[in-house]
């Protein structure tokens, strides 16, 4: 794996990987926290009109460019970053870092096109208004960062979208979409060498450009709180949890370990074996974490009928005490090891997904991580160590929950 930086502040990891396929795109750190008040939703809309028009292509041929070559160009926003990636065949990489480098540093947002393409993101909001698994994780985190960027959600207010001008996503645009808050990465059979040409060609013109944002510290809420909010669904919806670690925090990795214990994919984590397999209690019970440069935030979900609420969470803060209770025996942290090694290993045959990884990662950290490394880390982590990351973060009397009636 190579890291490389222009002359304009563009990052460049690349790794090579043999095969016909390469998969690349460009990270921006532009997400939800680094909108203006006024400015709820914007970095998602930019998102959907990056892709209507540009100084040298409109719509059709954004479209087209890579499929007419079989390829495959996508985006999506975050709380912290947007990001624009494709996978192709690799004769075809040039054709679709060209693309990539339009769409994100040369975008006009037409006002025409903008009128249409609101009317499409207002229906995602209501489709994810339909979506109460969904719809309780934004709910859940306006609770844990209350008037904080990072409690609002990505898709913004419908109200205020209908609203806005080209203009104001050019200004938008201008404030954040620049090469020294992005990252190109690559990950195929192509050399370094080979991508930083093609970069140093098809952004040469841009220039460095100062940080313009200051992103404000999160400040939960001193106590833990229990917020209900009528639905009228089928099913209740809860979800409960606390801040966590960031991104950089060494303990992140530890909690990760024991989220996937607790409430991981395995039909083997405790959660499951005791809501579920034991008592049919859920279809549905996950762990997750969300990591932040400077927070992060750990939550359990599940859907019940609404009798069983009461006792679904008792079951669940009954798990939860036992990791704090105890320290994991010399078994039980070998297997979860093993466990979590084989997932990550299975998750990087993705090339999609290593490659955005790669990218989101030296974004905000300044560096990437191999797989090996990875799984060193992973072994390294001592049972001690769980116990008192358990105790820190899992203990039932810092949860926060959410109940959807």
């Amino acid at each position: 794996m190579q890291i490389l930086t222009l002359d304009n502040g563009l990052r460049i990891v690349v790794e090579q990987r043999p095969g016909q396929v390469v998969y690349c795109g460009l990270a921006v750190d532009a997400g939800t926290r680094d909108q203006l008040p006024h400015e709820s939703g914007m970095a998602h809309l930019i998102e959907h009109m990056s892709f209507k028009g540009t100084d040298r292509r409109r719509s059709w041929h954004i479209i087209n460019r890579m499929e007419a070559v079989g390829g495959d160009l996508n985006a999506f926003t975050s709380k912290e970053h947007t990001v624009y990636y494709c996978s192709c065949l690799r004769q075809h990489l040039a054709r679709a870092l060209d693309l990539l480098f339009d769409i994100t540093l040369h975008s006009t947002y037409p006002q025409v096109e903008l009128e249409r393409e609101v009317e499409v993101v207002c229906d995602e909001i209501e489709s994810y208004n339909d979506s109460p698994s969904e719809l309780i994780y934004d709910d859940f985190d306006a609770l844990v960062f209350p008037a904080h960027p990072l409690g609002r959600n990505i898709l913004g207010d419908a109200e205020l979208l209908r609203q806005y001008t080209s203009e104001q996503l050019r200004q938008f645009a201008d404030r954040l979409y620049h090469p020294s808050r992005m990252v190109l990465f690559v990950l195929g059979d192509v050399k370094a060498n080979q991508v930083e040409r093609m970069a140093r060609r098809m952004c040469q013109a841009e220039a460095p450009m100062a940080d313009p944002d200051v992103r404000q510290q999160p400040q939960c809420p001193s106590s833990p709180a229990q917020s209900v909010s009528k639905r009228n669904t089928h099913q209740a919806h809860v979800i409960l949890g606390c801040e966590a670690y960031a991104l950089a925090d060494e303990r992140r990795l530890g909690l990760s370990l024991l989220s996937n214990i607790l409430g991981g994919p395995g039909m083997n984590s405790r959660l499951n074996i005791s809501l579920r397999e034991r008592r049919g209690l859920v279809y549905t019970v996950e762990s997750s974490m969300a990591s932040y440069t400077d927070t992060g935030l750990w939550t359990t979900y599940f859907g019940c009928d609404h009798k069983d609420v009461e006792r679904c969470l008792r079951l669940v803060r009954q798990e939860l005490t036992r990791l704090c209770d105890a320290p994991l025996s010399a078994t039980q942290l070998q297997v979860a090891k093993q466990q979590l090694k084989g997932q990550v290993a299975l998750s990087w045959e993705n090339g999609e997904n290593v490659a955005i990884g790669m990218g989101r990662r030296l974004l905000h950290l300044g560096q990437t991580q191999t797989l090996s490394q990875l799984c060193e880390s992973i072994d390294s982590l001592s049972s001690a160590q769980l116990w008192d990351i358990a105790q820190q973060c899992l203990a039932p009397g810092r949860m926060m929950t959410l109940i959807y009636k």
